[in-house]
């Protein structure tokens, strides 16, 4: 990237990460919202139901993967501050810190998964669990797929591009988003 290429990434109409990532995150939050919205209409219609269902699921699991996200993206943050400010060390240990705590994610996720699996309950058990299934799956496979990033971020260390990594944190901080939204909507909102 040259110089004058940079000056001009750094102008209003030029938001961090590019434009791009931006679309992304919009359409992907906005369906994220959609599903959570309809299952909170459909909770009104059988309340009962869904709080006997939900009283299923792993409160304690959801509390530590929602500390497990969040410190990954805090841990995401300090490096791209490092990066920007040529602290290589501190972007390293920082890229892979907020991996491992995304693994930590992706290990306690799948440990609920295989708990409700073997329970019997699966996307056609009832509503409430196809909103689960649905809504975690997704999302689950969207902290993968930021997880591929990170790993890219990190292997390319030495030459990847401020814009890129942005990028990179951009899609890893909406998958934080998205958690917060899901936590409450499945796990706490009786």
């Amino acid at each position: 990237m040259n110089a004058e290429t940079e000056v001009e990434n750094d102008s209003i109409f030029y938001p961090p990460g590019g434009i791009l990532i931006w679309i992304i995150v919009f359409v992907e939050v906005i369906t994220f919202c959609m599903g959570i919205g309809s299952l909170l209409y459909d909770k009104t219609q059988d309340l009962s139901g869904f709080v006997s269902m939900q009283s299923h699921l792993h409160r304690g699991f959801a509390f530590w993967n929602t500390i497990f996200l969040l410190t990954s993206g805090f841990l995401l943050a300090t490096g791209v501050h490092a990066k920007e400010n040529k602290n290589e060390t501190i972007f390293s240990l920082s890229m892979m810190g907020s991996i491992l705590f995304g693994f930590c994610f992706l290990i306690l996720k799948f440990a609920e998964f295989y708990d409700k699996w073997t329970l019997g309950f699966n996307l056609d058990s009832n509503l409430f669990f196809s909103y689960y299934w649905l809504l975690t799956g997704f999302h689950y496979l969207h902290v993968v797929v930021g997880m591929i990033i990170l790993f890219i971020v990190l292997l390319n260390r030495k030459t990847i591009s401020l814009v890129n990594l942005e990028a990179g944190g951009i899609f890893w901080h909406m998958c934080d988003l998205i958690w917060l939204l899901l936590y409450p909507a499945l796990y706490l909102i009786q």
